[in-house]
């Protein structure tokens, strides 16, 4: 299609709407005398205000629609995906946003379905529930949605205009965020998930590109096309989502024998993207192969991040851990739970490390731990250690007793297994014994407590130094029966018990 000429591109300016005539003739007196280009006419729209760059180039090609969604006047495109488009959008009204303050109108993000996917009905439904997610979300880490226009010739929505950008983006340029900016974010992105929670709402596409990051570094979610609105009414119906993108959240779901919409699946991939953003690559590789998306290996063959990345600080890897933990019961059992221990985790980070020497004259660095709080994860469970070491058998005891475990203490291992009569329940929960000073009797006690009939579905642990290497090559463990490195982090302790006695029917103890 031809240039339009100069005065035939003014014109349009005034049908479509964009600026009354007395505003582009004022504009074109701005054009040097004798310069009659189409180029520096527009040059001179845009530097009055009156055109945008993105308007321009409509003009041009001759494009009659688009300029206007409502009563929202497209200025710059801001956001393209396989979906929709996001513009940069202004509105004259009384509604007022924080931007408007400097512009004199309300600035919005304006998301508009593509027009090939307006005649496909699960896309228009699609879309049409992430606008009816938006209107009932308000929360500081949710982007607002303000209107939606359900007309399947023009559908589109008016949410908050976030100065800023996608968490992708942000990782683009940076390969790696620092722990505490790393956490920051994520507890704002639990915040925004906590909040939706209450709302009977879960999120169901959990990934960068679907947080935004103010200049001032909120953290915002995104995109609620995906989410299942649970019936209340009605606990075993779930909304259907039929999409790929659900392809990750099915996988985990069916493998792990949970329901379509279970809460926690949000919080396993909100752990994906904080692995990702303290250690600059994805726990599992992108790939668009739908047999092995579907594949639960994926989740069962992550590296540790520890391995991957040696400086990040184990208050951040906790967080990880806990979120990412494939049995269900382990994970952080809800956004809010993983909110206020990211809060604990933060402090400890902000404390920072402390050292400590060991045995062996070693100093190592360890950030302060929450475990002398009083709490009662363990109530109903017996623990018995094993370990001959009065020190290290007071300092286990009195911290897992402050977590609500009973705790009974044995020096000797072979006396620790004739404890466990084949003829009575078993006295404890858990057996952990410790190799610290035990070496091979420990081990050798370990394995026969697996392998003897009447012990061998009781859960076990292995606490064994690193160096120790023919213990460990000689250990036989299985899910329940796990090893843990010594020097012995009670953190861990605890997140290994959580983990094995998730299942175990709490006790009556008086």
């Amino acid at each position: 299609m031809s240039e339009p000429t100069p005065e035939l591109f003014m014109q349009r300016i005034v049908d479509l709407g964009l600026a009354n005539q007395l505003d582009v003739e004022k504009a074109r007196r701005d054009v040097a005398a004798g310069d009659d280009s189409l180029d520096s006419l527009s040059r001179a729209m845009q530097r009055h205000g009156l055109l945008t760059t993105l308007q321009t180039e409509k003009i041009l090609r001759g494009d009659r629609i688009g300029y206007f969604y409502g009563p929202y006047k497209v200025l710059y495109l801001i956001g393209a995906g396989t979906f929709a488009r996001v513009y940069r959008s202004e509105k004259l009204g009384d509604l007022k946003t924080k931007d408007a303050e400097t512009t004199g109108k309300d600035v919005f993000a304006v998301k508009v379905l593509r027009k090939r996917f307006r005649d496909e009905a699960a896309q228009l439904e699609q879309f049409l529930r992430e606008g009816a997610m938006g209107l009932k979300l308000r929360h500081p880490n949710i982007v607002s949605v303000y209107d939606v226009e359900p007309d399947t010739y023009h559908p589109y929505m008016a949410m908050e205009f976030v100065e800023g950008q996608t968490l992708r983006e942000l990782m683009h340029l940076r390969a790696t965020l620092p722990a505490k900016t790393a956490l920051k974010i994520m507890h704002d992105i639990a915040s925004g998930l906590a909040h939706a929670a209450s709302q009977g709402i879960s999120h169901r596409d959990m990934k960068l590109s679907n947080v935004l990051v103010s200049s001032q570094g909120v953290a915002k979610l995104v995109d609620f096309g995906l989410a299942a609105l649970a019936d209340r009414n009605n606990p075993d119906k779930i909304a259907d989502c039929p999409n790929a993108r659900a392809i990750d959240y099915a996988a985990l779901e069916r493998g792990t024998n949970v329901r379509k919409d279970d809460p926690r699946s949000d919080i396993y991939f909100a752990g994906v993207m904080l692995y990702q953003m303290l250690c600059g690559q994805p726990p599992m590789p992108d790939t668009r192969d739908r047999l092995k998306r579907l594949n639960v290996t994926r989740f069962q063959t992550i590296e540790p991040i520890h391995r991957i990345k040696e400086d990040i600080p184990a208050p951040a890897i906790h967080v990880v851990n806990r979120a990412m933990e494939l049995d269900p019961q382990a994970r952080y059992q809800s956004a809010a739970e993983m909110q206020a221990d990211i809060k604990k985790s933060m402090a400890r980070l902000e404390a920072g490390p402390m050292q400590r020497v060991l045995d062996d004259g070693k100093i190592i660095l360890e950030y302060p731990d929450d475990d002398d709080d009083p709490a009662s994860e363990g109530e109903g469970l017996v623990v018995l250690l094993v370990e001959s070491k009065i020190e290290l058998q007071n300092a286990i005891r009195q911290r897992l007793k402050n977590r609500g475990y009973r705790v009974l203490v044995i020096a000797d291992p072979a006396r620790a297994l004739e404890r466990f009569d084949p003829l009575d329940d078993p006295i404890a929960d858990c057996v952990v014994f410790s190799a610290a000073e035990l070496g091979r009797s420990a081990l050798d006690a370990f394995n026969r407590f697996g392998a003897d009939e009447h012990t061998a579905d009781v859960a076990s642990i292995l606490l064994v130094d690193r160096r120790q290497t023919s213990l460990i090559q000689d250990a036989h463990t299985a899910p329940h029966r796990r090893m843990l490195p010594l020097p012995l982090k009670v953190r861990e302790l605890r997140a290994g018990l959580a983990k094995l006695l998730a299942k175990t029917p709490r006790r009556q103890i008086r």
